[in-house]
């Protein structure tokens, strides 16, 4: 009996510390849970986003966000990359800078951005996860997604598919090309910068280009519109808008020309004089974290996190050939080189 009365009474001191586990772990739950929800109820008010995203996607962005952070007005400014920071340095000319979170082209236009001294340094937690490279050593901006820059086809109008940039410059091609303008897009301005620091470009590809009679637009989404519609045959374009046309039904198709491509990774950052910096820097959380992530492949885009697959269709950053030069070189040079393309073609 007193073996009995020991046993019992082992089994109920037993169930008494496991009862307490449990209770400790669901308070640890909820405390936790707790926490998280206080930290976003903190985060709210006005937040001013630039942005050269097609409206469509920026939009996408954004109610994700809210999802998240519903107390956060996000209001959004669009534009090619070009003519968002110039409204950036006319801002701040005047004393005012608008923007609060800025998410544009390419690394070379926040290097420009550095130098003015616009930039808030904030490295995110999540950047963890980002390849090093595409993370700015001073922290001033992290890429967000990987865009390489493609050749186009009209599949309707050609039959035999290059494999080369050098279709561009080719007897077939004339009259049938089409590009964005580096004056208003910064992906054209990077590739600008790219390839006529690469040795089998240099100026000689823009020349051919000329001779060409190659057409001039404003932005990608341009070039897409003009190859989809059969209005030319080939087109220089960042690869999503092309997969995204091509899986709606367009008779377009994109190619990796075995060269190599030139690559932009749309940073984000954060301007130094923000108005809402922790809703600010919620953003930049967001839009780096795995959620994130997510929507951009979504989206169309591929992903800059680790371990998130690239939408159908298109490459990862292991499988590119990638064509770059030296960021510090093409960041000085940017306006001549601009200058150099107004000359050559006109101000496109």
């Amino acid at each position: 009996m007193v073996i009995l009365k020991n046993s019992l009474s082992f089994m109920l001191i037993l169930l008494f510390l496991a009862a307490c586990n449990s209770n400790s772990e669901t308070t640890g739950s909820n405390n936790n849970e707790e926490n998280e929800n206080n930290e976003q109820a903190n985060i709210e008010g006005d937040l001013s986003f630039y942005t050269s995203q097609p409206d469509e996607d920026a939009q996408k962005l954004v109610d994700a966000f809210n999802g998240v952070y519903p107390d956060v007005n996000v209001e959004i400014f669009r534009s090619g990359t070009e003519e968002v920071v110039s409204k950036l340095l006319a801002e701040n000319q005047a004393g005012e800078v608008q923007a609060d979170v800025l998410l544009v082209a390419d690394a070379v236009t926040y290097e420009n951005l550095k130098s003015e001294d616009l930039l808030l340094p904030y490295k995110s937690e999540e950047a963890s996860e980002i390849p090093e490279a595409f993370v700015d050593k001073d922290e001033m901006y992290t890429g967000t997604k990987i865009m390489a820059t493609v050749l186009a086809v009209n599949t309707e109008k050609v039959t035999d598919l290059p494999d080369s940039w050098s279709v561009l410059t080719s007897e077939e091609a004339k009259e049938q090309s089409v590009m964005p303008s580096p004056l208003y897009s910064g992906a054209a301005a990077y590739n600008l910068g790219v390839l006529t620091r690469n040795d089998e470009f240099k100026w000689d590809f823009y020349n051919g280009l000329k001779a060409n009679d190659v057409m001039i637009t404003e932005g990608n989404g341009a070039v897409q519109q003009a190859v989809a519609a059969g209005e030319k045959s080939y087109g220089i374009i960042v690869d999503y808008l092309v997969a995204r046309a091509k899986a709606e039904g367009s008779p377009i198709d994109l190619i990796y020309p075995n060269e190599g491509v030139p690559v932009i990774t749309e940073p984000i950052a954060i301007t130094k004089n923000t108005k809402n910096e922790a809703a600010a820097k919620a953003f930049v959380d967001f839009v780096l974290s795995e959620e994130g992530q997510q929507l951009a492949a979504e989206i169309g885009y591929t992903p800059i996190r680790k371990g998130i697959d690239a939408p159908e269709g298109l490459k990862t950053i292991e499988e590119l050939k990638v064509l770059d030069a030296d960021l510090s070189e093409m960041y000085k040079a940017r306006e001549s080189d601009k200058e150099q393309f107004s000359n050559l073609f006109g101000d496109h």
